[in-house]
């Protein structure tokens, strides 16, 4: 029998569809929270975090830190696992980390119309209907910017899916039998051949956090222990770079042989996506053209940056994805830089602030230096000055970040 892998848009009765599945094939459920607490447990990592991978937006520093992609490939690990055995069902997110050479997953998409999904949110929860629309909305934007990440394709679309079912239509009864009969056909049987690749699956998993953790972006395919690296994005010096990246994963347990090749999309020139000094960096002004050429100059000092125009901005990017080292005016409209100095202090000790200033005053600094700011500095400034500052306030942001997770 097969693994059944389930997708759902929320509140269409889907729980009760995999609920009668399992009864009537006796499958195992596995669960989100064997999957997060597998995941977080073997790479030292909070399933807050791994969480955020599925559900939450793309990480506003991602570009930089590679952080949503190296938890990904963490629950790549751990899904791989957890399938080992076959006559199993899984409802989540994460179904679609399941390459498509395991022939013996049955992939469904469960769905529903709008207006009997509003009217499933008003039973369950007792909300007004404006208020279910919103809740529907969140959660649909959730499975959109997934899909979107993983494949570019919207979350119903029929191509990532065996079987799309409309459980308002066909009732939960008549979807579960559907589903049923198409996991009873011999063509996703599970055989020596699907337990082979689903094997290959684990060990390609495994490759790719060693990749990812090491700074590299590239996909990995898997067939009887020999491993495939396929480099979607131009790096520069190509040939020392397929052997770095083949010498990291010939030293994965299970690789047998190691062979690279460039993808269709290696055409499109990147920066070198080697990450071996992630830096974090926020810069806030409400100057525009300041900020910007600020963030270029920096940027010539390997220093990457992003960029915010007002305090309410800041406080919205910290909130999502708190900075390593945040360079802030104190001379804003709205929520001015000592305000924001404090908020972020109170609530992310761990990010060190330099206040970077063209009207402060003695008092000003002096109120800075009590609040936290790292250093105080003043407009104009000397690029390589404030360049060494930042990573000075790095090494502290780093330390602590280390000091705090040896504590837990």
């Amino acid at each position: 029998m097969p693994v059944i892998s389930f997708f759902s848009a929320a509140h269409c009765r889907a729980e009760e569809v995999v609920s009668l599945v399992c009864e009537q094939t006796g499958f195992s459920i596995l669960k989100n929270e064997q999957l997060l607490r597998l995941a977080a447990g073997r790479f030292g990592t909070d399933e807050r975090k791994l969480q955020r991978a599925m559900y939450g937006p793309r990480p506003f520093f991602d570009s930089f830190t590679r952080e949503r992609e190296r938890h990904v490939a963490y629950l790549k690990v751990a899904l791989a696992e957890l399938i080992q055995d076959d006559d199993l069902a899984y409802h989540g997110f994460a179904g679609h980390l399941l390459p498509a050479s395991l022939r013996h997953v049955l992939r469904v998409c469960l769905v529903g119309q709008r207006q009997f999904r509003l009217q499933q949110v008003a039973n369950r929860l007792g909300l007004s209907e404006s208020e279910a629309g919103k809740l529907l909305d969140r959660e649909d934007e959730k499975c959109k910017q997934w899909t979107l990440h993983l494949f570019g394709l919207g979350p119903w679309d029929e191509r990532l899916y065996d079987l799309v079912i409309p459980v308002d239509s066909l009732g939960v009864e008549e979807a579960a039998r559907e589903i049923v009969v198409n996991a009873g056909k011999p063509v996703v049987a599970s055989n020596q051949a699907t337990r082979g690749a689903t094997r290959d699956f684990w060990l390609a998993a495994r490759v790719e956090v060693a990749l990812v953790e090491a700074g590299h972006q590239v996909d990995v395919e898997c067939r009887n222990g020999q491993v495939t690296l396929i480099i979607n994005k131009y790096v520069m010096r190509l040939e020392k770079y397929q052997q770095e990246i083949s010498a990291l994963a010939a030293r994965v347990e299970g690789v047998q042989k190691v062979e690279t090749r460039v993808g269709p999309n290696y055409h499109q020139p990147t920066i070198y996506p080697k990450l071996d000094l992630p830096r974090k960096i926020l810069l806030v002004d409400d100057e525009k053209e300041f900020v910007h050429t600020l963030s270029e100059r920096l940027q010539t000092r390997n220093l990457e940056s992003a960029v915010a125009y007002d305090g309410e901005q800041a406080l919205q990017i910290v909130a999502n994805d708190a900075p390593d080292v945040m360079v802030l005016d104190l001379k804003m409209p709205g929520i001015d830089g000592l305000e924001v100095l404090r908020k972020i202090k109170q609530d992310h000790p761990r990010t060190e602030v330099i206040i970077l200033t063209g009207h402060g005053s003695e008092t000003e600094k002096k109120l800075a230096r009590e609040l936290g700011a790292f250093a105080y500095l003043q407009k104009p400034v000397d690029v390589d000055l404030l360049a060494r500052t930042m990573k000075e306030a790095y090494q502290v942001a780093s330390a602590g970040q280390a000091t705090t997770d040896d504590g837990d």
